[in-house]
């Protein structure tokens, strides 16, 4: 990570922050959950459909979030004359969130 993204900051509401940590929070316990589950000597398939359940509930968190880069960080940077940056950032973002 570069010094200019570690320095960056966004404004989240605190509902927006709950909401986050709450959605964290469930995945964190599904994740336990399949940790149990291996203990357990679950079978595969239920243990991999859990794993499936956590990678779709990151992905809607990923979403949400990238949601509201766009439009509230991307967008003011481009109301400040950023245009290129702030697209050139967007980009890499979606091509790192793609990978996943």
């Amino acid at each position: 990570m570069s010094t200019s993204e570690e320095t960056k900051a966004t404004h989240r509401s605190t509902k927006d922050k709950d909401q986050l940590i709450t959605r964290l929070k469930r995945i964190e316990g599904q994740v336990r959950g399949i940790q149990n589950m291996i203990e357990n000597d679950r079978y595969c398939v239920d243990i991999l459909t859990q794993i499936s359940a956590i990678n779709a509930a990151m992905n809607k968190v990923g979403l949400h979030l990238l949601e509201k880069h766009t439009q509230h960080c991307v967008s003011d940077a481009i109301k400040d004359g950023d245009a290129d940056e702030a697209i050139r950032e967007l980009m890499e973002v979606f091509e790192r969130f793609s990978k996943s």
